[in-house]
C-alpha cells in the first residue's frame, strides 16, 4: 500500500510497504440517503422519549452551502428527496458513521434471530427495550420469545443463542485505511498466481481515466473533476455524467464488485490521522487508534445495567488492569511511537500530562502562547480516501490520505461498512 504516482504536494506520508490484511466484507456501495433514512426513522420511533438521539444523528445538510454558489436546493431535497434515494449519503461525520454501523449490527442480528424463529418480531420496541447484540449476550434483553434454544445442561431447560452456535455476525464497522486500500486496489484482476503484473493507481488498469475496453470506449470511469469549473462536461457529451454525486451503482465495478472506490464521495475509514503511520504500524492488520475497554461490572463482578438506549457500558482498562501484559500497558495506544512522550518536542517535560488530548506534539491548535503546541493533527483526527466529485485526478489513487476532525462533515464525504470475515485460511 501507499502512493505510486508522484507526491506533487511532498506529504510524505504515505510511503509505499507490504503489509497483510486478513480476508473481510465490504459493502459493495456507499451507504445511500434511503439507507440512512431508514436508520433515522428507526430512531425516532425507538428513542421517541430521547429526542437527541435523533438530533445527534441527522446529517448535517448545510454543509452543501457555499459563500459563492447557488446550492440551496442541495439543502434541502438532497438527503429527503425520494429522487436522491440511490445517491451516497453526504454530512455524516465520522462518529455518526460508527453509530450507524452499530445499528446495522443490531438490526442484522436481531432479523438473523426472528429468520430462525427464535426471537418474534416486536414492532413495539421503546427506549432501553430494544435489541442489542451485546446485552442479549449477556442475558439483559428478553424480547418476543419464540423457539427456544435447547441447553444440554441437565440443570436447564432452554437458553439464550450464545456467539459460539454461530447465528450471530460478527459487527460491522468502519474499514481500516489498508483494508480500504486493498480492496480499493483489487489486485486480484492484475495477478497470476503471486506475480502482479501491472501496479494499480486506481482501482481500475492504466494511468488514465477513460474506459479501454470496445464496447465502452472513452467513457469516464469515475465521477470527479476534469479540469477547472469542468463537474460534467458538455451539453450532449457529458464526460461523467454526474453534476454533483452520482447514485451509488454509477460507473464500473473494481475487480472485487465494489464501485465507486474513487471518485463520487470520499470515505471515512476507521483510523486516526497521524503523517508517520507507514512507518510505526504492524505488517499485520495495520491501523492507528487502539483504546482498550472492558465492559463496567459492579463489585460482585457481574456485568452493570445497560444505559438508557440499551446499550452495555464500556470504560477503559486500566494501567492496574494491565501491569502483567507484555502486548500492552495502557488502554490508549492512539499515541504510540507518533505523540506519545518519548517521540514528543517535549520529551524532556516532566510536567507535560500524559493523558489523552494533552499538549503535546498533536492537539486541536487552541493553544497560542507557544508556538510549538499548534497542529490541526489530533487524538481525534481521522483518515478518509477515495477522491470524490469536488476532486481532481491527483485524489482518486487508491495510495492518497486525507484528514478531519471526527465531528466536522462534507458535502463530498461518505462512508460504507465493513466486517471481518471470521475464521483464518485453510493453509497449503
Amino acid at each position: 500500500m501507499g502512493r505510486v504516482e508522484e507526491d506533487i504536494q511532498f506529504d510524505w506520508n504515505n510511503i509505499p510497504r507490504t503489509v497483510t490484511v486478513s480476508s473481510f466484507y465490504m459493502d459493495e456501495t456507499e451507504v445511500k440517503n434511503v439507507d440512512y433514512r431508514e436508520y433515522l426513522y428507526w430512531i425516532s420511533r425507538v428513542f421517541i422519549d430521547y429526542p437527541e438521539v435523533y438530533k445527534k444523528a441527522l446529517p448535517d445538510t448545510l454543509v452543501w452551502r457555499r459563500k459563492l454558489a447557488y446550492n440551496e436546493p442541495m439543502v434541502e431535497y438532497y438527503f429527503r428527496h425520494p429522487a436522491y434515494g440511490e445517491y451516497p449519503v453526504v454530512g455524516v461525520n465520522w462518529l455518526q458513521a460508527n453509530d450507524y454501523c452499530a445499528w446495522r449490527t443490531d438490526r442484522v442480528n436481531e432479523m438473523m434471530l426472528i429468520e430462525k424463529g427464535i426471537l418474534l418480531p416486536d414492532p413495539n420496541q421503546a427506549g432501553d427495550q430494544n435489541f442489542n447484540t451485546e446485552a442479549y449476550l449477556a442475558h439483559q434483553y428478553e424480547g418476543a420469545v419464540g423457539v427456544e434454544m435447547e441447553d444440554l445442561d441437565p440443570n436447564k431447560d432452554f437458553r439464550k443463542v450464545r456467539m459460539e452456535d454461530g447465528i450471530l455476525l460478527p459487527k460491522y464497522r468502519l474499514p481500516t485505511e489498508a483494508e480500504w486500500e486493498y480492496a480499493s486496489l483489487a489486485l486480484v484482476g492484475t495477478s497470476v498466481d503471486e506475480r502482479v503484473y501491472q501496479r494499480r493507481i486506481y482501482p481500475w488498469n492504466g494511468d488514465g481515466l477513460r474506459n479501454p475496453s470496445a464496447a465502452d470506449r472513452g467513457k469516464i470511469m469515475t465521477n470527479s473533476v476534469r479540469a477547472r469549473g469542468d463537474m460534467m462536461g458538455v451539453a450532449g457529451a457529458l464526460n461523467d455524467n454526474a453534476d454533483i454525486t452520482a447514485p451509488v451503482h454509477s460507473y464500473w465495478p473494481n475487480d472485487f464488485g465494489l464501485y465507486c472506490m474513487a471518485g463520487n464521495v470520499n470515505e471515512w475509514v476507521l483510523d486516526v490521522y497521524r503523517p508517520l503511520t507507514s512507518q510505526n504500524v504492524d505488517e499485520f492488520r495495520p491501523f492507528r487508534g487502539n483504546v482498550f475497554e472492558t465492559l463496567v461490572r459492579d463489585e460482585e463482578g457481574n456485568i452493570a445495567q445497560k444505559d438508557s438506549l440499551g446499550r452495555l457500558r464500556y470504560r477503559e482498562v486500566t494501567e492496574e488492569e494491565s501491569i502483567d501484559r507484555r502486548n500492552y500497558l495502557q488502554a490508549d495506544n492512539i499515541n504510540y511511537l507518533d505523540g506519545d512522550k518519548s517521540s514528543s518536542i517535549v520529551y524532556d517535560d516532566e510536567d507535560a500530562s500524559l493523558e489523552r488530548g494533552s499538549k503535546r506534539m498533536y492537539n486541536t491548535g487552541k493553544e497560542k502562547t507557544d508556538p510549538r503546541m499548534t497542529s490541526l493533527v489530533s487524538d481525534h483526527t481521522r483518515v478518509y480516501k477515495g477522491g470524490s466529485w469536488r476532486d481532481r485526478t491527483y485524489w482518486l489513487g487508491a495510495g492518497t490520505r486525507r484528514f478531519l476532525d471526527e465531528t466536522l462533515s462534507q458535502d463530498d464525504l461518505g462512508f460504507r461498512c465493513a466486517m471481518i470475515r471470521v475464521g483464518g485460511s485453510r493453509g497449503n
